[in-house]
């Protein structure tokens, strides 16, 4: 049984359809890209499976259970890690106490009154830190690292919580060509010695075709394409609609 399963997913504003219809499954350990140009309804269908958004119709399946609907903090505490396309860190406070803020909360420790926060869960965070490059980092604040060290920091936090399902919101946005190679080879790495589902949407056409192992195409809330990356990549319809000559053998 695939780890989570869409099932006719649809969603309307204002009487305009912006998902109509979207299934399809993930299994664990796997990278799965859903593409398409902008307004093709990607963002509704990720706010959809984090619990952000209500689907008018359709079911979520993860592991066996429908959480569609579910309000994000239920979601995030069954396994569903989550970054965004706009990093969200708390710029206040250094690397480390970012994390021990995702651990506290994962193992319900916020209103722990005997100890202060940065003195709890710091080698975890630590660990963290180190599988993502950003041990060293530790101790500066947030607020003035790099827009790359930002990102790892964000997918720190994001495995906090152990997840079985990763959704990264254009990961590599705003990055160096240099920083999303290593950004998404670490992910892919870590889907692999985790065997986490990863499922992610971007538009750098090469970081998901370097990556991706099946992709899904949207146009206009609804799935034209989905397959290997050479499949999708021969298609014509994807060509015509969203990859143009990139696509073209």
């Amino acid at each position: 049984m695939a780890l989570l399963a869409v099932k006719e997913l649809h969603k309307s504003y204002a009487g305009i359809q912006a998902v109509k219809g979207v299934s399809f499954e993930l299994d664990q350990g796997e990278m799965l890209a859903l593409i398409g140009p902008n307004g093709a309804g990607k963002s509704t269908c990720f706010a959809m499976l984090n619990g952000q958004i209500k689907p008018d119709w359709g079911a979520v399946i993860l592991d066996g259970m429908d959480i569609a609907g579910l309000p994000p903090r239920r979601i995030w505490r069954l396994g569903v890690g989550r970054t965004f396309q706009v990093t969200a860190t708390f710029g206040s406070m250094t690397v480390v106490e970012n994390v021990q803020m995702a651990l506290l909360s994962d193992r319900r420790r916020l209103a722990d009154l005997w100890r202060p926060a940065r003195r709890l869960m710091r080698g975890e965070a630590l660990a963290l830190l180190e599988r993502v490059g950003m041990a060293e980092q530790a101790d500066r604040p947030c607020a003035i690292l790099a827009y790359g060290d930002l990102k790892r920091l964000e997918l720190a936090v994001a495995l906090a919580n152990n997840p079985r399902l990763l959704l990264m919101d254009e990961p590599t946005a705003g990055m160096a060509p240099s920083e999303r190679i290593a950004l998404m080879a670490l992910t892919a790495e870590l889907a692999r010695s985790r065997n986490m589902a990863v499922l992610f949407t971007e538009h750098d056409m090469d970081v998901v075709f370097t990556h991706a192992q099946r992709i899904i195409v949207l146009s206009y809330g609804q799935i034209i394409a989905s397959g290997s990356p050479a499949e999708v990549r021969a298609n014509r319809q994807v060509q015509s609609v969203y990859l143009g000559t990139w696509g073209s053998p």
